[in-house]
């Protein structure tokens, strides 16, 4: 739904993870072959991968500012279950994070988010307000202040409901 775009970096696996899921219509692309395919997931992964994108939804909404939608299992309490370690390369000396193995979806997003909160783009990757969105969009407004994925759709929604809400 975003008219955003993606996220910067490792950002962009997390923004397209939580958006398998259009809460507005039910439609989740986890269910098909093809939207797991993209994540390296098999059928039996998808229990795990939903219960990772509904705590980074939870993560998202706070970044915004808005209660979680539901109770979750704590981010934090996921990715303790994905070490990551640091590499150094030997020819320049530079270091990174890297998780312990590549293949589970876990890992990667471990790695993801660990790399953003480095380079400081975690907290603008947001998941939007609208009770019947919650798309993550990263926020690259100047002031962080973004509350819609889009503020042509969930925005326009949002500022009508306030103002039929106003009465005559």
């Amino acid at each position: 739904m975003s008219e955003r775009g993606h996220a910067p970096g490792g950002l962009e696996l997390v923004q397209s993870l939580v958006n398998t899921l259009d809460i507005e219509s039910g439609a989740d692309s986890l269910d098909a072959a093809e939207g797991r395919t993209c994540f390296g997931l098999t059928a039996d992964d998808v229990p795990s991968a939903r219960e990772l994108r509904e705590s980074l939804r939870v993560a998202l909404l706070a970044h915004a500012g808005h209660p979680p939608h539901r109770e979750v299992t704590p981010l934090d309490a996921l990715l303790a279950r994905a070490p990551l370690y640091v590499t150094v390369d030997a020819r320049d000396g530079s270091a990174a994070l890297a998780p312990a193995d590549v293949r589970p979806l876990l890992f990667r997003v471990a790695a993801a988010v660990a790399e953003s909160v480095v380079a400081g783009t975690w907290t603008r990757l947001k998941a939007c307000e609208a009770e019947t969105c919650h798309w993550a969009y990263y926020d690259r407004s100047p002031a962080g202040r973004g509350r819609w994925c889009s503020m042509q759709v969930c925005g326009a929604r949002a500022k009508m409901r306030r103002y039929r809400a106003k009465g005559p």
